[in-house]
């Protein structure tokens, strides 16, 4: 089971931008230890769908550059003898 894990001054950013909300948007604030558990609803049940979407929106990008990687870096084979012959050409 996949689990987020904040670091306490991120959870305690967090928690300071939910009391924030509240005061501005919600006519009752919120205290700090109501504020944290609200927190902890949101990434148990939340969570894991932002998780997947990221997970899948990396994946998506990751494949979409391994698709393109022989246009990135494709290189034509067997090309001293032409460059040779085209600057022996040019050379007359």
């Amino acid at each position: 089971m996949w689990t987020v894990e904040l670091t306490k001054q991120a959870r305690a950013a967090a928690i300071t931008s939910v009391q924030r909300y509240f005061e501005e948007n919600l006519p009752e604030p919120i205290g700090n230890l109501p504020a944290g558990l609200l927190l902890d609803f949101f990434i148990e049940e939340v969570g894991p769908a932002i998780y997947n979407q990221a997970i899948a929106d990396a994946q998506a990008r990751l494949q979409q550059r391994v698709a393109d990687l022989s246009g990135e870096l494709f290189s034509d084979e067997f090309q001293y003898w032409p460059r040779a012959d085209s600057k022996r050409k040019s050379r007359r």
